[in-house]
């Protein structure tokens, strides 16, 4: 019997897992990737009695492998809070999803825990760019402001280490990333003494300098769309300089293309901060896109659709 543990390669698929490990350490055979590669359970070789965790990937993209994999006899744990699709039944299937727009993973998994290992889901959370929901938690169980500082610094850095073309653009492989953090219970611990982290965040302050110059390509009272270029630093903050917009202006939607160098764009869209919905409704009218309410995306973009998407994505969030 194998056990697999599948997992989104941001920082909220990590700080789930840590806390499911912490709680019920077991030892995996670990599946992960890119934050966009979410197909990841059809990575999976399953045998009857197989188990199979899967957290923080769009059930409705793996849907196929789902059923083949309990087709093969695999018992699976799968939570998550993207668009899910019609939900399976199967005697082998324990769902946790919810596609709420003011939850991710990490919630679900503290939920699910009871809170055991809930400074994690605040890491998570922050990740996630669930600010206000991240505060709460970390007050309820004590937290100060400056370890909510810290706290959120590291749920930033944790995600900006999945966004990448390839797994060459990251500064480590997601299942590396995770074999760091798996050995520290408290995360001021792994903010004080991990060096990996250091390396991290001084790369993640490097390219974010980077980004200071980006200016929106067009922009109303409610849209922005921002042209990003092939390069490395791009790729990599495309999606922590998004968070970062929706939180500057709440009540503007914005849209940052990464040029990927063969006439097409990388995608990531974020809904206002003040309503967190409708990203995923755009993004899933186009092939390869899909997400979640607040954040979605669209791996390939043509760029003779770039018009096209401009347009229905202003009038997708104008007046909300």
């Amino acid at each position: 019997m194998t056990h697999y543990d599948v997992f989104n390669g941001d920082a909220d698929g990590i700080c789930a897992l840590q806390q499911l490990r912490l709680q019920s350490p077991k030892q995996a055979t670990r599946i992960t990737g890119l934050k966009r590669e979410i197909d990841l359970l059809s990575r999976v070789d399953a045998k009857a009695g197989d188990e199979i965790t899967v957290l923080d990937v769009s059930l409705d993209k793996n849907r196929n492998s789902l059923a083949d994999v309990l087709t093969a006899g695999a018992k699976v744990f799968y939570a998550d809070h993207h668009f899910p699709g019609d939900l399976p039944e199967h005697n082998n299937l324990e769902l946790h999803i919810d596609p709420a727009a003011d939850t991710c993973t990490s919630l679900i998994i503290n939920q699910y825990l009871n809170g055991a290992q809930a400074r994690w889901a605040v890491v998570g959370a922050f990740g996630d760019n669930f600010d206000e929901v991240a505060t709460e938690l970390g007050k309820s169980i004590g937290l100060d402001s400056t370890s909510l500082s810290e706290y959120q610094q590291l749920g930033i850095c944790l995600n900006y280490n999945g966004y990448g073309f390839e797994l060459g653009d990251l500064m480590y492989h997601p299942a590396d990333l995770f074999e760091l953090v798996s050995g520290y219970q408290n995360p001021i611990d792994f903010i004080r003494q991990e060096s990996g982290y250091t390396a991290l965040l001084k790369q993640y302050q490097t390219d974010m300098a980077l980004s200071d110059n980006a200016r929106a390509e067009s922009q109303t009272d409610s849209a922005a769309v921002y042209l990003l270029p092939n390069e490395s630093w791009a790729k990599r903050i495309v999606g922590v300089m998004g968070n970062d917009l929706a939180k500057q202006f709440p009540d503007r939607a914005h849209a940052l293309l990464v040029d990927m160098g063969d006439s097409h764009y990388r995608v990531s869209v974020r809904a206002p901060y003040s309503t967190k919905s409708g990203a995923d409704e755009l993004c899933r009218q186009f092939e390869s896109g899909g997400g979640r309410k607040a954040a979605a995306g669209i791996n390939r973009l043509p760029e003779s659709m770039l018009n096209q998407f401009t347009d229905q994505f202003k009038q997708a969030f104008r007046d909300k």
